[in-house]
């Protein structure tokens, strides 16, 4: 017998709304007009490439002081927090820091063009 789980149900549901709430606006720009609904979608799309770019800042931040707080941990009791803890956690606080960095030098290699490069810092000049 089949059993449903209404939590999972309801959550499914919500998804597909919220889904659909945000493909709406971008299909309803204009009717037939391909153009203006690839320009509206690609403009919802630097602002995602931006959100993620901050959240690899703030998540590699978040990795570096949990660093700091292992490397705590592992001097004041180096039986129960191996050194490589708080390692991984300063590499991958380092890797999610650089990322948007990435991103940026990876979409100028490929695609050879400047509005490829949507994630990077601006305004920071490299020596």
């Amino acid at each position: 017998m089949l059993k449903f789980n209404v939590q999972k149900i309801l959550l499914s549901v919500m998804l597909i709304a919220v889904l659909a709430g945000m493909a709406e606006p971008a299909l309803a720009v204009v009717a037939g007009d391909l153009g203006a609904v690839a320009e509206s979608v690609g403009g919802t799309l630097d602002e995602v490439a931006k959100l993620i770019t901050g959240a690899a800042y703030v998540a590699g931040m978040a990795f570096a002081v949990g660093a700091i707080a292992k490397f705590k941990q592992h001097k004041e009791n180096p039986t129960q927090i191996p050194i490589s803890q708080p390692i991984v956690f300063l590499l991958v606080g380092i890797a999610l820091m650089f990322c948007p960095q990435i991103f940026k030098v990876g979409g100028k290699t490929l695609f050879a063009d400047d509005s490829a490069a949507k994630a990077g810092v601006q305004g920071i000049y490299t020596f």
